[in-house]
């Protein structure tokens, strides 16, 4: 896989427990363009690799802007990034790829939680220099924990933009009753954030008639998921005919990996669709969070990092 060599130009505490990182091409070449809502893979120095959503505005090729929250229930990646990359030090990245792209509409609505800020910004970014119409609600617990305040005030679209806070009076919380009602053929609604953001954004604008194709959703990390239940299945390779076993506790990915069989990969959370393959016969027991429900429903590709087969066996087109 195609890296880029970059360095860590800048860091910058942007929030309680959140650090901004302003990544630069280590030969000094202009890095590749992005759009908005795009995020790239960073290679860290413990050896993992981990999605961060681009955060500077779309255009700008002298640098990438992201921004790491430090979780309490990291796997690692965020305490590698807060503790082991200070600036000066060279990482290794993917170009950016885009799974939340912004689609031309009517009016947008920016909906951020809290480290979700970082793709909603950049898309505040660009639909501002369209001329487009639109306007963002920033969630975050307290001011002290949403970053990027100085700069969302000091912007051209500061005015369209609307800050709620857990801690403050109730009168400025987010009213989704409120925003969502009466859904325009039009609109589209972006939401990132936690897990539990989402969930409570996506119910709401469905419950108030929003169609799902007006709705876009970029998870950060994947649910928990029940495992009490897990059976062992086997996997047919439809070019061989080798049948590999996967015991419970163990992914396709690493189950294939251990018969020499490699499949690209990368967040290992269902998030990034990197290992998207095929499936030609069976029924995958999806645990991604990438698939729309409708692809879902097809069973004719899955993520192999995370979810499992409901069928004794899956063939895959590998």
């Amino acid at each position: 896989m195609n890296t880029i060599a970059v360095r860590v130009a800048r860091k910058i505490r942007e929030a309680e427990a959140i650090c901004s990182y302003e990544l630069v091409r280590e030969d000094g070449a202009a890095l590749p363009p992005f759009e908005a809502g795009a995020h790239i893979d960073v290679y860290l120095p413990n050896g993992l690799v981990r999605q961060y959503s681009l955060c500077n505005a779309p255009g700008e090729t002298h640098r990438y802007l992201i921004a790491v929250l430090r979780d309490a229930g990291s796997r690692g990646g965020s305490r590698a990034m807060h503790d082991e990359v200070d600036a000066g030090a060279v990482l290794a990245i993917s170009e950016p790829k885009n799974h939340f792209a912004l689609l031309e509409a009517g009016r947008t609505l920016l909906l951020a939680g809290g480290i979700g800020v970082t793709p909603i910004l950049a898309m505040a970014e660009a639909l501002a220099t369209r001329g487009a119409a639109f306007e963002m609600h920033y969630c975050a617990r307290s001011p002290e924990r949403a970053a990027f305040r100085e700069r969302i005030g000091a912007a051209s679209f500061a005015g369209q933009v609307r800050f709620h806070y857990d801690s403050g009076d109730a009168a400025q919380r987010l009213d989704l009753a409120s925003l969502l009602a009466g859904p325009e053929s039009g609109a589209h609604l972006y939401v990132c954030g936690p897990q539990g953001f989402i969930d409570h954004v996506l119910d709401s604008a469905k419950a108030l008639g929003w169609p799902s194709a007006q709705l876009h959703v970029e998870y950060f990390g994947a649910a928990p998921v029940a495992t009490g239940g897990d059976q062992p299945f086997d996997v047919k390779l439809a070019s061989s005919g080798k049948v590999v076993s996967v015991p419970v506790g163990q992914s396709v990915v690493k189950a294939l990996a251990a018969q020499g069989v490699e499949i690209p990969y990368s967040c290992e959370e269902g998030v990034c669709g990197t290992c998207l393959t095929r499936v030609l016969a069976g029924v995958p027991d999806h645990r991604d969070l990438y698939l729309t429900d409708e692809e879902r429903a097809a069973n004719d590709q899955f993520t192999p990092c995370c979810s499992r087969a409901r069928t004794p066996l899956l063939v895959l087109d590998l």
